[in-house]
């Protein structure tokens, strides 16, 4: 949980900017993006080897 002192008297906008500061240290969304992007290793590797049998073509058609 975060928690973030306000003096008394102290603006909003300035109590949000240090709320916004300690929450993109913690990571949160980082690790959030991280997640929902994640890939099965098995789908890893067959993109890579489709990619290299792409490229494999592509160097015979050169030639």
């Amino acid at each position: 949980m975060i928690i973030v002192p306000v003096k008394e008297g102290e603006n909003i906008e300035r109590a949000l900017k240090k709320f916004k500061r300690k929450f993109e240290k913690t990571g949160v969304v980082k690790e959030l993006r991280r997640r929902q992007a994640f890939e099965k290793p098995s789908v890893v590797n067959r993109k890579n080897k489709i990619r290299a049998v792409y490229v494999q073509q592509m160097h015979r058609n050169e030639d």
